[in-house]
């Protein structure tokens, strides 16, 4: 396991303080990881009992698949990238992984809205995308559910989530993952102003990886 110390995404958010935030279990972020952990614990209990690959985009300090893998015997079968800008959280995630054991678990310290960060971790069978949507332009949104095909391995899961207080833009993202190959497989939602999680099976044909391509860029 490896941790690259470099990050190249500057945003106005202390996202270190807004994981604190977990810490209470009434807040609407650990409703939400319990749903995203849920999410993942399911999707391993219905694969077959063979290695999977897991790619994380901006994924904190990676409590949501971390947490699942801590308590699974089959952890071992799971090779995961997670990918996230803010040095501290990757060396937390990091420091969770080797702590757990789960020694095919690479954390790197990356901007994720490059695509120059996924070669040789994408394809993957599971891509989440968590933190992302509710962040970044509607433009980068749609730019990034194009580019699946070259993140994805033919039948991956794809998790995402987003915030639904108005505008409510998960209608929107719901119908671009349609259109792009990509069928809903559940929409977990609390209610119209929480928070969502959606979860989508890839059904087209990958593509390669293409280097160096701007995903999205955080606004705040």
């Amino acid at each position: 396991m490896s941790l690259i110390e470099r990050a190249e995404q500057s945003t106005l958010t202390d996202w270190c303080a807004w994981h604190e935030g977990y810490a209470d279990p009434a807040s609407g972020l650990a409703s939400r990881l319990a749903a995203l952990q849920g999410v993942i614990g399911r999707w391993l209990d219905q694969t077959a009992p063979a290695p999977v690959r897991v790619l994380s985009a901006c994924a904190g300090d990676g409590r949501d698949l971390l947490g699942v893998l801590e308590g699974r015997e089959d952890a071992g079968r799971v090779r995961a990238t997670l990918l996230e800008a803010d040095p501290a959280l990757a060396r937390s995630a990091a420091a969770t992984a080797r702590a757990a054991g789960l020694r095919r678990v690479r954390v790197r310290c990356a901007d994720a809205g490059s695509t120059r960060w996924y070669a040789g971790s994408a394809p993957a069978d599971l891509v989440m995308l968590c933190g992302i949507f509710g962040n970044v332009s509607d433009v980068d949104v749609h730019r990034t559910i194009r580019a699946l095909p070259q993140l994805c391995a033919p039948g991956a899961t794809v998790v995402w989530t987003r915030q639904r207080r108005g505008p409510d833009a998960t209608p929107t993202i719901r119908r671009w993952f349609a259109e792009h190959d990509c069928a809903e497989q559940d929409f977990i939602s609390p209610s119209e102003e929480g928070w969502a999680v959606g979860v989508h099976r890839f059904d087209g044909r990958p593509l390669p990886l293409e280097r160096d391509r701007r995903l999205f860029t955080f606004l705040r």
